[in-house]
């Protein structure tokens, strides 16, 4: 993606907690006649740390073609969106400013490897399942293993390592005459505009107006 040095972020602790925190992705794959594809489906972050990267593991109905083109073409690219709102030119001290959006985004570049046998599904439900609703492991067992087989042999699973990634933080870092009022709107707004008014504080650009005199 476009990436203005002063929005890029090279901590890969950041990267992990927006994809944790928002894993609700888009995967584009790429079609036999050679067309982007984009399925929207939940990733689990996989952290195997410094050596060993980030891999993310999900899984699609079997209907869904994305699977043959990762099948055919093992390539493709990740989308997280993190918290984005609007940022008004009211922000700034002068007027010859205009509107922008601001948004928080991870883009991987991943190598699939598909995870098609009955034992590896059952093993990958049971991550997502202890990821995303612990309690209900004991329901899946209890549903007996005639529905398990049936519900595994609706998916296919998948394996997606990074073997590239881009964070984006685009939060008006190099435009500071914004950053007191611009928190200011952004804590008192909605629930995504709440959310960069906290990353604006982890990234200490929550500051308080520069008094008169001392520009």
């Amino acid at each position: 993606m476009y990436m203005p040095p002063q929005f890029d972020s090279q901590d890969r602790a950041i990267a992990a907690q927006l994809m944790r925190e928002h894993p609700f992705a888009s995967l584009i794959t790429v079609d036999d006649d050679g067309q982007p594809f984009g399925t929207h489906l939940p990733l689990v972050l996989d952290d195997r740390g410094e050596a060993g990267g980030f891999a993310l593991l999900g899984h699609c109905a079997k209907p869904n073609p994305a699977w043959r083109h990762l099948q055919a073409r093992p390539r493709a690219l990740v989308s997280f969106l993190g918290p984005h709102a609007y940022l008004s030119p009211s922000v700034y001290p002068d007027l010859a400013r205009v509107p922008t959006w601001n948004y928080l985004a991870v883009h991987c570049n991943v190598s699939a490897r598909l995870i098609e046998s009955a034992p590896e599904k059952d093993a990958l439900l049971k991550r997502l399942i202890g990821d995303h609703e612990p309690a209900y492991a004991r329901q899946w067992r209890d549903l007996g293993e005639a529905f398990q087989r049936k519900m595994l042999d609706g998916i296919v699973g998948f394996e997606l390592e990074v073997t590239a990634l881009q964070c984006k933080l685009k939060l008006n870092q190099h435009r500071r005459e914004s950053h007191a009022a611009m928190y200011a709107q952004y804590s008192a707004g909605s629930h995504d505009e709440q959310a960069l008014a906290a990353w604006m504080r982890r990234l200490g650009m929550a500051t308080q107006p520069t008094p008169a005199g001392e520009h």
